[in-house]
């Protein structure tokens, strides 16, 4: 009875209201998904826009708030499409969790790996990371220490085209 009160359904009906309402649950979860993959690729095109340029390299390291995983491993690679030679790396927020994701253009891993970039981040951070030459995720739990971390990636990549 309390379930039938809950569901809004009479008791006979209970079954049929809560498979309903799974659908709709699920329907709201992938339109979610969908909305938060727009919206990181949205705030990638202005990101672009924000690079900055060491030599014929862009770089570009940001904090997306409200992306999840997917929607910065999505915006990475459109941005190194984007950008042409470029090292990225996108992070964001959720509670204390820091989630990192690197990207690194083929063309420039002789001299920049994404491990090795999401690791100096993840580092700072405390955390730690690693991955592929040209993709690569990492994680901290040390949001208070993200700006400081993101802001160090310009110097590092720079340090990294002198060698």
């Amino acid at each position: 009875n309390s379930i039938s009160e809950l569901v809004k359904a009479k008791p006979e009906n209970i079954e049929e209201k809560t498979q309903q309402l799974v659908q709709r649950t699920r329907q709201l979860e992938k339109e979610l998904e969908s909305l938060k993959s727009k919206l990181a690729s949205s705030a990638g095109s202005d990101l672009a826009a924000s690079a900055t340029e060491i030599g014929s390299i862009k770089v570009l390291a940001a904090n997306l708030e409200g992306a999840d995983v997917k929607s910065l491993r999505d915006t990475v690679d459109q941005l190194k499409n984007k950008l042409g030679s470029a090292a990225i790396i996108l992070a964001t927020v959720e509670g204390e969790k820091i989630t990192l994701i690197a990207g690194v253009t083929k063309d420039v891993t002789d001299k920049i790996r994404a491990g090795d970039l999401v690791s100096h981040v993840a580092a700072q951070v405390g955390g730690k990371g690693g991955g592929r030459p040209d993709m690569a995720q990492g994680g901290g739990s040390e949001p208070q220490k993200l700006t400081a971390a993101l802001d160090s990636v310009t110097e590092w990549v720079a340090s990294k085209l002198e060698n």
